[in-house]
Parts: structure tokens; C-alpha cells; sequence
């Protein structure tokens, strides 16, 4: 990386056509405009002034500018809106906007120029940009040079890491400070107009009509704000792909938040636990698990005890305990010798041993990724072996008054993947592709430092690596992969886990055929109560058939916790329940994982249905 160099009179010096030019803009302005700004501060006292008469239209100015370094849009559709209520002159709501707008991206310029992408590790920027997002943007600028420019400013998300990236490459201050002030000048101008436009209209509307002045421009405001809003994401390619991706996101019950999709299984939930007379029978239905495995049981616990016999240690990824106590370097030694105990190499697996929240699970390829992931986990971490090969999930139970168990569900995984086609981005192949684009920001989250390669014709890209459909990955019904075998295998591997009874494995196979042979497979975690028969997101599944799966699997849940209850094992009390809720989700430490996507779903049907 070329050191950067300090800033200096030369650098300044590159800006001050362009500062004077906006000036002198202003300075071009007729009388009457500069004598609105008495309006504006007696109409919305915007300016709380002992003699607001007095005030002058470089305040309103001054005042504008500073308004967009908290927002630059909700201050040009609040400028716009006042505009259209004749507070305030288009022409000085417009020029506040873009000095303000101008002038800051200035400031993001000269932070790159004067501190460079060393300081994207320090406070505050670390805070607001990624070095991903830099590198991005810098490799963005190499192929459009100036153009970029003009381009981020109407695409959002991008602006800042844009201008930071150019400052700190070799980019022409001055040349940059024109190609600024241009884009600039003509997106405030669009941007107040359209505010003022709509503002107007909802002043003029009967929906306002008899109405207060400030709920006018409550009213405008909100509506152009959304207007603009959509209009920006109509403006690109990756804008209106997003849309279709929000758009498809709300259309597939796959997709919907657990508020929306987890009522009914609340309600059932509710109803079974009236009925048996106990809110947390459930938690009888793995005694050998804490709370059943409700929530915040180790899950390097869970592991060792499955794989405690001969027959099963070679059916379990093998996985050790990096202790949070024990420090960041003294878990990096830890974790390189476990490796070597094992004779392991790149790839392994770290996730969170209690983890609920965040992302958390992640592939490492390399040492100084493994350090990485170490020096920032907060809580116990597990280290895994990594298997290759197909996911599955299969869920398993087994009612203790009988002597066999049985599949209820398995969820073939797949991980998408796009195909280069030697000239579009890696980022746009995500869009354009049909189910991709639904988990865009999921992919994107996920392949962030290669969003900018162009992949050649015909190879494939695979999007994901882990089984997790919250980060993309596709479930698929996989019942077509039932056999007398796999059912026997994974029973025999369940019976030597004395006290589990009911629960999901994700399981890795070198191949379809293996596993539904049940030979050669590894488990890399076992979820109790809380874990969902997962093949309910296959998108050829409807919505009734999902709720009748969740409802059948939590009817099974309380049978079971009845038989256990009956042999003398008690239901965790209520109490004890929700204080492990809130611990876990006080002390989860950021991460998150699709077991953790299940207990937040579920947690709510069993408070609830506790209250109840």
C-alpha cells in the first residue's frame, strides 16, 4: 500500500475554484431571495432567535448546510417542503442543501487524503465505513475514473466509501472537486424540486385541507421522503433489482419476519400447553439437555455427550472449546493445537459455543483469518473440524415408551451459485439472478471483498458455504432421501445419548448416496426443542402445509414431555425458562447462527404461551 502523504497548501489549494464557484452562485442571487429567510424563522422557528427579523439569509444558509451532515436527504425534503408552503424560495432552500452536501463530501475527500486507508481501523471511521467497502470502491474507480463521481451520488451506500476511496488514491483534487460539485448541482436541485413538488400537493390536497400548518408538513415531508426514496432506487440497475428483492421478500412466506409468519404457532402453542396443564412441558422431551435445549445450552456439551460412545466418536465432527477466559492469544495457541492433536488442516470451523444472535458461524481458511475471528469473539468458542461434502438436516424423535425413533423431517441444502459470464460483476450476477436476488444483501454481507470481480464465462461462484438458510442457503424437501438404513443409523447414533428424545442434526455427507445409506456421514450440531423441521422453506411448499408441519412437530414435543414427565423428569419452571431467555439474549455476544434464528422464533410461542 503507497504511504500517504500529509496534506498541504497544494492539496487545499485544488478546491478553491470549485468553493468559489458555489459562492459565487449564491452571490449571483437576487435580493428578494436572501429576505425569505425572515419567513422561514417566523413560520417554523427553525431559527430560535430573540429577533428572528434579523436573521440573514447566509444564517438560513449556514443553518441548511450543517442540517445535511445529519441527513442530507430528510434536510432537502424538509427544505423542499417549507418551499412549497412559500416559506422559503426554492433557490435558497436549494443553495442551503447543496452547500451543506457539497462541502461534506469534501470533508470525506480530504479524510482519505490526509489519513489514508490505515485509519479505517481506528475510531471513528471504523464506526462508518469498511475496508471491504474502500478496496470496493477503489477498484470501482480504476475502471470508471471520473464518472464514478457523478454515478454515487445517485446511487446510496455508496457515496461515502467512494469519495473516501478517492482521496486516498491518486485521484486529482481538482478534477474531483468539479466532477463533485457537478453531480451535486444537479442532485440537490432534483431532490428539493421533488420535495416541493409533492409538499404542494398534499397542501393542496383534501387530505389537509382545515389542517394545522404543521401537520402539512408532517404530511408532505413523509410523502416526499418515500417518494425520493423510491425514485433514487428507480434510478439504477441495483436500486430497482433491490426492489424486486424487498418485493419478492414480502411475497414468499419463506422470507417473513417471525412477527408476521409465528402467530398461529403461537397460538397453538398456547392451546397445547392449556391442555396438558404445564407451559413448559416441552422442556421435558430431552432431559439430558438444559431446558430441553430451549435456549443457551452448550452446544459443545451437546456434542461430547452424542459422540461419548465408540460407535458414535466417528459420526461427530470433531470440535474443542476455546474458552472466552482464557484469553484471545492463549485461544489462537489453543486452537492451533487442537488442529494439530487432530492433524487438521485449513479449512476449520469457528461458531459460538451458547451462540443465539449474529452471524457467528464461520469457515476459516487461514491462520491470520482464525486470529482475526479469536482476537473479536466475545464469548466460550468452538472449534470444528470442517466436513465437505452435502448438508442435510434431519429431524429425529423418539417417544420413551417405545423402543425405535423415527425421521419426522430431513432438509436437503443447497448453496446457490451464479455463473460468470467474463464480463458482469460478481454483484451484478447476484442481482440478475431470479432466486439470488431475494437474499441479495444476505450474499452480499457474505462475499463483500469479492463484489467487484468479474468472474470468467462460465465458472461458477458459490455464494455460501454454510447450511443456514438466514444466510442464503436453499432447503429443499428432502423426504425422497428416506431409507430403512439412514432411519437405523441415526436411531442407534440418538440411543447412545441417553435422555435425548427429540431434536434436529445438520448433518455432512461425502454424497447423496452415503447418506441415505447412513455410512460416512458427520454431524456438526445437534439442536433440541427449539429447532424447526426445516424442509418447511422448500419454495415449492405452501403456507398451510408449513403451519401443519410446526403444529404436528410441537404437538410431538408435548407428547413426548408427557411420557418423560410421567417417568418422573420435572418441566423446567417458567421462571427459571425466561431468565435464561434474557441471559442469553443479554450475554449472546453478537453472534447469531440458524439455531438461533429458530429460538428467536420459537422463544416468543413459548413466553407467550406461558403467559398464557
Amino acid at each position: 500500500m503507497r504511504p500517504r502523504a500529509a496534506i498541504n497548501a497544494r492539496h487545499v489549494a485544488a478546491f478553491l475554484p470549485a468553493t468559489f464557484a458555489a459562492l459565487f452562485v449564491l452571490c449571483l442571487m437576487p435580493p428578494q431571495v436572501f429576505a425569505q429567510a425572515n419567513q422561514l424563522s417566523r413560520a417554523v422557528h427553525l431559527l430560535d432567535y430573540a429577533n428572528a427579523e434579523q436573521v440573514g439569509a447566509l444564517a438560513v444558509v449556514f443553518a441548511l448546510a450543517a442540517s445535511t451532515f445529519v441527513s442530507e436527504d430528510l434536510t432537502c425534503v424538509g427544505a423542499g417542503v417549507l418551499a412549497s408552503q412559500g416559506r422559503l424560495s426554492f433557490a435558497l432552500a436549494a443553495s442551503g442543501c447543496l452547500v451543506g452536501i457539497y462541502f461534506g463530501d469534501l470533508l470525506i475527500f480530504l479524510a482519505g487524503r490526509l489519513l489514508g486507508r490505515a485509519a479505517l481501523a481506528r475510531a471513528p471511521l471504523r464506526w462508518v465505513l469498511k475496508p471491504a467497502d474502500v478496496e470496493r470502491s477503489s477498484a470501482w474507480l480504476g475502471r470508471r475514473g471520473g464518472a464514478v463521481v457523478l454515478l454515487s451520488r445517485f446511487l446510496p451506500g455508496t457515496r461515502v466509501a467512494t469519495y473516501f476511496a478517492a482521496g486516498a488514491l491518486d485521484t486529482s483534487a481538482l478534477r474531483f472537486a468539479l466532477h463533485l460539485l457537478l453531480a451535486a448541482a444537479v442532485w440537490t436541485p432534483l431532490l428539493v424540486g421533488l420535495s416541493a413538488l409533492l409538499g404542494a400537493e398534499v397542501i393542496r390536497s383534501s387530505l389537509a385541507a382545515g389542517q394545522s400548518v404543521l401537520l402539512k408538513a408532517l404530511l408532505g415531508g413523509t410523502l416526499a421522503f418515500v417518494a425520493v426514496k423510491l425514485l433514487v432506487r428507480l434510478s439504477s440497475y441495483k436500486g430497482r433489482r433491490l426492489l424486486v428483492s424487498r418485493w419478492r421478500r414480502i411475497k414468499r412466506w419463506e422470507f417473513w419476519p417471525l412477527w408476521v409468519f409465528y402467530p398461529p404457532v403461537v397460538a397453538y402453542v398456547a392451546w397445547l400447553a392449556l391442555r396438558h396443564g404445564s407451559p413448559t412441558l416441552f422442556t421435558c422431551s430431552n432431559p439430558a439437555i438444559p431446558g430441553g435445549g430451549f435456549v443457551g445450552e452448550s452446544k459443545m456439551d451437546i456434542l461430547r455427550a452424542l459422540s461419548s460412545s465408540r460407535e458414535s466418536r466417528d459420526l461427530v465432527a470433531r470440535a474443542g472449546l476455546l474458552p472466552a477466559s482464557a484469553g484471545a492469544s492463549a485461544r489462537i495457541e489453543s486452537a492451533l493445537a487442537f488442529m494439530s492433536w487432530h492433524s487438521l488442516t485449513f479449512p476449520v470451523v469457528l461458531k459460538p459455543d451458547r451462540g443465539q444472535r449474529g452471524s457467528g458461524v464461520a469457515v476459516v481458511r487461514s491462520r491470520a483469518a482464525l486470529e482475526e475471528y479469536l482476537s473479536n469473539a466475545a464469548g466460550d468458542t468452538i472449534i470444528q473440524e470442517y466436513a465437505p461434502g452435502s448438508e442435510f438436516g434431519v429431524f429425529y424423535f423418539r417417544l420413551p415408551e417405545e423402543e425405535r425413533g423415527r425421521i419426522f423431517s430431513i432438509t436437503e441444502k443447497q448453496f446457490p451459485e451464479v455463473r460468470g459470464d467474463g464480463a458482469s460483476t460478481l454483484e451484478t450476477l447476484i442481482l440478475r439472478d431470479e432466486r439470488a436476488v431475494c437474499m441479495a444483501r444476505a450474499y452480499f454481507k457474505v462475499n463483500a471483498e469479492r463484489l467487484g470481480d468479474v468472474p470468467a464465462r462460465g465458472e461458477s461462484v458459490r455464494l455460501v458455504e454454510l447450511g443456514s438458510h438466514c444466510r442464503g442457503a436453499l432447503f429443499l424437501d428432502g423426504s425422497r432421501l428416506w431409507t430403512g438404513e439412514l432411519e437405523k443409523a441415526v436411531d442407534e447414533l440418538c440411543r447412545g445419548f441417553d435422555g435425548f428424545h427429540f431434536g434436529r442434526f445438520d448433518i455432512r455427507a461425502a454424497s447423496v448416496e452415503e447418506f441415505r445409506r447412513g455410512l460416512n456421514f458427520k454431524v456438526v450440531e445437534l439442536n433440541g426443542v427449539t429447532s424447526e423441521a426445516t424442509h418447511i422453506y422448500d419454495p415449492r411448499s405452501g403456507l398451510l402445509a408449513a403451519y401443519r408441519t410446526l403444529f404436528e412437530q410441537w404437538r410431538i414435543a408435548f407428547r413426548v414431555g408427557a411420557q418423560n414427565r410421567a417417568r418422573g423428569f420435572e418441566p423446567t419452571p417458567l421462571r427459571a425458562l425466561a431468565r435464561s431467555l434474557f441471559e442469553s439474549i443479554g450475554g449472546s455476544g453478537g453472534h447469531h447462527s440458524e439455531s438461533g434464528l429458530a429460538v428467536r422464533r420459537c422463544c416468543c410461542a413459548h413466553v407467550a404461551g406461558g403467559n398464557i
